[in-house]
């Protein structure tokens, strides 16, 4: 009863229903009348390994991706997978359960972030910048190659998956319900002018499902390969592979012979990574400089495609340079945030539009979080901290001239930064 509790915590009311059209606020009720109830429909579902085959129908929304040039191919669209209610409950707690034991077991890897509390992207980039200092300190090259994992959780097998969770001791209940809800699956895909009709699938882990992001870093968990000077980092289906030696040219060979290692373990689990998406960075201490044209490290070389260094990259949500500066990161979240504020004053007007207090709740709940990401890794400059204040000023004075009655105090950013943001770190 107190797992079906939390499981309910979690669900939002206003959540999209599947196909049976029953939203949780449904269920939030029988649970307050009669919690009995909710835990003899589902107990006897774990008891079992069991997943009926009525919970498994989805519906599959079509949504056309912005920005492409042309729309004549699938790869054009995404689905957005609307599962039923009363199943994503049951996956709750069985997610709970797996989480759990992936604590206290080897089901995953050490250096793995995402699909489990309290390991979140900052996990994954924190130890990524503090490997890579670790590393420079006795005067080593330190070089990164970032992938990403092509079809991420379409591409789960599910044998391969139950023979993993058996070896690393996982409750038989969990591996055959785990095995029943990964297969006979059905999907009514939504769009104008669609039949409404339930085809099968062969996509093993649901979009939308509260397991299956847990489901997916377990099966991947074998490609965290030992590296010797580096380590593979990653989240859900996002990997770093990071390595040093006195040369960068070195490191590119061993990029390369990595990527190849782990690549074969991959293809034996049928997944492979997207390599046109593949950047390379070599990194480099705060004190040094580009070097010339003529001397610049050679490029990683996958599938006879040639990757250079990249001056910026973005991994994760953060804005990453070779020498860890912040300034790239935080004058990209500050365009966003102005970009955003003009929004708002457009969509706004004086005399028209949402009310002041509506008004001061989408300023402060949209730009906020805009601008302060990352302030937990990252300490900005003393300019760009400048920057940051006049244009913090800028949103609050306006704000407070909406009210006209009661105009609010304008607070500094640096009131609303956190402290690692405005002190600088200790070395």
């Amino acid at each position: 009863m107190e797992d079906v509790s939390r499981s309910l915590l979690k669900c939002s009311p206003s959540s999209a229903p599947g196909p049976d059209s029953i939203p949780y606020s449904v269920w939030k009720s029988v649970y307050r009348v009669s919690p009995s109830i909710l835990v003899s429909l589902l107990a006897p579902l774990l008891r079992f390994g069991h997943h009926p085959s009525s919970l498994k129908k989805a519906n599959g929304v079509v949504l056309d991706k912005p920005g492409k040039q042309s729309y004549n191919s699938p790869a054009s669209f995404r689905i957005i997978v609307f599962l039923q209610t009363i199943s994503k409950i049951l996956e709750r707690i069985v997610a709970s359960c797996l989480a759990h034991i992936a604590r206290y077991t080897s089901l995953l890897h050490r250096n793995q972030c995402g699909s489990l509390p309290s390991l979140s992207s900052f996990n994954a980039c924190s130890a990524l910048t503090d490997m890579v200092r670790t590393l420079q300190r006795p005067g080593c090259k330190v070089s990164s190659l970032f992938l990403d994992i092509k079809g991420g959780f379409d591409n789960v097998d599910t044998m391969i998956l139950c023979s993993d969770l058996r070896r690393k001791g996982v409750n038989h209940y969990l591996v055959a319900r785990a095995r029943s809800f990964l297969s006979n699956c059905s999907c009514c895909l939504l769009f104008q002018g669609s039949h409404r009709i339930f085809s099968p699938v062969s996509v093993c882990t649901p979009q939308g499902s509260p397991v299956s992001p847990l489901l997916f870093v377990i099966y991947v968990s074998p490609l965290h390969i030992p590296v010797l000077k580096g380590l593979v980092l990653s989240y859900v289906d996002d990997f770093s592979v990071t390595t040093s030696s006195p040369s960068c040219r070195s490191n590119s060979r061993t990029l390369q012979g990595i990527f190849g290692r782990v690549r074969a373990i991959a293809h034996a689990r049928r997944v492979d990574f997207s390599v046109p998406k593949t950047e390379l960075i070599h990194w480099c201490t705060p004190v040094q400089r580009d070097p010339p044209s003529t001397s610049r490290p050679p490029p990683v070389a996958l599938d006879s495609q040639l990757f250079h260094r990249s001056p910026k990259l973005r991994w994760l949500g953060y804005w990453f340079v070779p020498n860890l500066a912040s300034s790239a990161h935080f004058s990209h979240r500050l365009a966003l945030s102005e970009g955003a504020f003009a929004a708002v004053r457009r969509l706004s007007s004086y005399g028209s539009g949402v009310c002041p207090h509506h008004r001061h709740h989408l300023t402060f709940s949209l730009l906020f979080p805009i601008l302060s990401y990352s302030a937990d890794l990252f300490v900005p400059s003393k300019g760009l901290l400048t920057n940051m204040e006049v244009h913090w000023r800028q949103v609050q004075r306006w704000v407070s001239n909406c009210f006209v009655a009661t105009p609010l105090p304008i607070r500094s950013a640096e009131a609303c930064l956190p402290a690692s943001c405005v002190c600088p770190a200790s070395p």
